[in-house]
């Protein structure tokens, strides 16, 4: 069984609107306040009303900021979110939506992604719902979050340029490779913070899962149009059925060039770099280039939609000048995260249903290791610690079922 947040965007999605519903399912104000506390920029409040829209109950937030005129460029907000008090997670993941974010902009304007000016998006009340979204979820401890394809309206919208079309520029750069469907509406409903959270956030687009729901919450836009606007959080536990026992098969991208001229102590900054914008592994295989010199081969798998943010990742933090691009097939059977209870607290295992029924568990490592570095304790000792609470808590399971 595992915890799946399926979001619902009615009428489209904005930041404010991914925080109400966050708050409508379930996770304190005064949680997400605390969060927003930490970025440490001062006169960040929340306020929060109950509204309707179109007869559906919904939260509407607003986000209480100090009158400014800065016009931040996105090294500014990476200063400000790597001197914050964040979690690390929630660090790496905000500033994962602007780097994002900046990208898109940098495309729009035909300029380089330092020297991207954050207009509205570099606000302050920008950059709470940014982090106020990104802790939400990490609040919720999802193992998935679902979406179903974005509405795209149409019209115009005012902004700090003037008068553009819906989607604006951005907007539709952020939607590339994702799903959409129209949306007879004339005005803008899915604003650029939205577009880049989602296009971080979101783990697979779909429509919603066989799941159970225990809860759900609605986040309210500040306009009114023809259909609720509204985003809705849908939360539940999804088990594993006979089905998807079989192996899953998806498309995927591999993105791959080779380095002969880099300095190797720059090769591991670069993998950790990737990951965190998006890749679903990077490695790097040694090789024996023309000349007999020695070379790695840098490979990168992600999904179609992220290619084109790694590739320019790759030309802007290696000397690389030429990049490979193929589509692979993946197959991967089913797996779940499970929580069991050593005596140092709580490590995740990764648990896998191979396709003749047997399952297999690993603890997490990363989970083991804090464990191992907090209490003092051989990483070893915590690894097989988890392991027999696993046994047992799979034991537990099974005599429940009978």
């Amino acid at each position: 069984m595992n915890r799946i947040c399926h979001i619902d965007p009615v009428c489209g999605a904005s930041g404010d609107m991914l925080l109400g519903a966050l708050i409508d399912v379930g996770v304190p104000v005064a949680t997400l306040q605390q969060r927003i506390d930490q970025i440490g920029l001062r006169g960040l409040l929340l306020h929060v009303e109950r509204v309707q829209k179109r007869g559906v109950a919904a939260a509407k937030v607003h986000v209480l900021a100090p009158r400014e005129h800065a016009h931040r460029h996105l090294p500014d907000i990476e200063r400000i979110l790597d001197a914050s008090d964040l979690p690390e997670r929630v660090k790496a993941t905000a500033q994962q939506v602007f780097r994002v974010l900046a990208h898109a902009e940098a495309k729009v304007h035909d300029v380089p992604v330092e020297a991207v000016h954050f207009h509205e998006v570099g606000a302050l009340d920008a950059i709470a719902d940014v982090v106020g979204v990104v802790a939400g979820f990490y609040e919720l401890q999802l193992d998935q979050v679902t979406c179903r394809a974005l509405p795209v309206s149409h019209g115009t919208v005012r902004c700090e340029h003037g008068l553009l079309p819906v989607p604006p520029p951005a907007v539709l750069h952020l939607m590339e490779g994702l799903p959409t469907e129209p949306l007879d509406i004339d005005g803008e409903t899915v604003t650029p913070t939205a577009a880049a959270l989602l296009r971080v956030l979101v783990t697979q687009w779909r429509s919603m899962p066989a799941m159970t729901i225990d809860t759900h919450g609605c986040g309210a836009g500040t306009k009114d149009f023809p259909r609720p606007n509204i985003v809705r959080l849908i939360i539940g536990q999804r088990r594993d059925n006979v089905d998807s026992l079989a192996e899953l098969n998806e498309t995927l991208t591999v993105l791959s060039t080779n380095i002969d001229d880099m300095n190797p102590e720059w090769l591991p900054p670069l993998l950790e770099r990737l990951m965190s914008a998006g890749a679903l592994d990077a490695w790097l295989t040694p090789i024996l280039m023309k000349k007999g010199r020695p070379a790695h081969t840098l490979s990168v798998l992600c999904e179609p939609a992220a290619a084109e943010l790694l590739r320019s990742s790759i030309y802007a933090h290696s000397t690389s000048l030429g990049i490979r691009q193929e589509q692979v097939a993946r197959f991967s059977v089913a797996r779940e995260i499970v929580r069991v209870a050593t005596r140092w607290g709580d490590v995740r295992v990764k648990v896998a249903t191979l396709p003749g029924g047997e399952r297999r568990a690993t603890p997490e490592f990363s989970d083991c290791k804090n464990v191992s570095e907090q209490h003092h304790v051989p990483i070893s000792a915590v690894y097989e610690a988890t392991t027999v609470a696993w046994r047992m808590h799979e034991g537990d399971d099974a005599a429940g079922e009978n």
